[in-house]
């Protein structure tokens, strides 16, 4: 609702903004008579009252026929003729709004009492320039007017579908991950382990944070390090000492801004293929941060082998998290993935926004 009611400001202040522009731009033409006239130390009183300055007030007067002509032509013209391609009926209709114009010139010379004799053609041909000027700039602007529409329309498109991509990826992240977490649970459950109930409780607390963080468009590295953390302490809890995990976390200021479950895949999938038919496998994980820059490192041993006997969903994590880094952050990350000999290592650069507000 707040959003909606932003929205519904931005465009009324817009929309007097453009009203402002126009009232000032006619304004000045209109204005622009008499700072000619009054070059000659004539006062504007003088140029309009005075009958002997009928001309003067013939041209001014004819300024409003121009100003009409650019607003029938900006929302009747070109929208209903031009833009649907009836180019005779447009070219035809301008015709018949300028003959009004010679019209309206003919009754001037009448109620101004000017002493000449009125002629259409003469009329005509003074007047061309200033009416194909006048049709040439109103059908520039309404095109271009639509063309900014257009593109700004097409924006928010492109910005409503990444939302919805985000939203999918994100969806298929967090099943992806439950699977692996109740697969440790069941292991658990097989074994009769006295870990089971804190591991429920981790559990828990990483559902809570999927179920209330998640829909967030960025949450803070303290957050997002503590569930981080959760999860690795899940991990221990199953594979105890059969496992060597070593975490280094580095946060300079923890309340700067993150996408959420955006580190979590990696670390995911360093335990699914970093534990297994593996000699002294060790995992070794690395989050530092300061105002600008976060360096994230993932390191784990695997088994060619091993990994063969694995399910089919294995890297489902790894793909969206790399998709969802090219949506949301482009050219500001840099994420490295590298596969030597025994030896699996990630390495994600984020350019974190330095003016970006805390949250809590």
């Amino acid at each position: 609702m707040r959003d909606d009611a932003a929205l519904i400001r931005l465009d009324l202040s817009n929309k007097y903004f453009k009203i402002i522009i126009h009232v000032m731009v006619w304004l000045a033409m209109l204005a622009f008579p008499f700072i000619l006239d009054t070059s000659e130390n004539r006062s504007w009183h003088d140029l309009f009252f005075d009958s002997k300055n009928y001309w003067f007030r013939l041209r001014f007067i004819s300024y409003f026929y121009w100003i009409a002509l650019f607003y029938i032509n900006i929302y009747l013209l070109v929208p209903y003729l031009f833009n649907r391609r009836k180019y005779i009926y447009f070219s035809l209709s301008a015709l018949a709004m300028y003959a009004l114009c010679i019209f309206f010139d003919s009754r001037l010379f009448v109620l101004l009492n000017i002493p000449v004799n009125f002629s259409a053609w003469l009329t005509a041909y003074i007047k061309l320039p200033a009416f194909l000027l006048t049709m040439a700039a109103s059908t520039m602007y309404i095109m271009i007017a639509d063309r900014i529409k257009e593109e700004l329309r097409s924006s928010e498109t492109d910005k409503e579908n990444l939302k919805s991509e985000l939203s999918f990826l994100r969806s298929q992240i967090s099943p992806h991950f439950i699977f692996n977490i109740l697969n440790n649970i069941a292991a658990m459950v097989r074994l009769k382990s006295e870990e089971l109930e804190p591991t429920v409780m981790k559990l828990s607390g990483l559902m809570q944070y999927m179920l209330y963080n998640t829909d967030d468009d960025k949450v803070s590295l303290a957050v997002e390090t503590e569930y981080l953390q959760s999860y690795i302490d899940l991990q221990k809890h199953r594979f105890g000492s059969r496992v060597n995990v070593q975490t280094t976390f580095d946060i300079q200021d923890s309340q700067k801004q993150i996408e959420p479950m955006l580190l979590i895949p990696f670390v995911e999938n360093a335990f699914k293929h970093g534990i297994g038919v593996i000699e002294n496998p060790t995992i070794i994980v690395t989050l530092k941060a300061d105002n600008q820059k976060l360096n994230f490192s993932v390191v784990n041993n695997f088994n060619d082998t091993d990994n063969k006997q694995k399910d089919s969903s294995s890297g489902i994590g790894i793909v969206n998290v790399t998709r969802r880094l090219q949506l949301l952050y482009g050219e500001r990350h840099k994420l490295s993935i590298q596969k030597k000999e025994t030896c699996f290592t990630v390495n994600l650069f984020l350019d974190l926004d330095p003016d970006e507000l805390h949250s809590s």
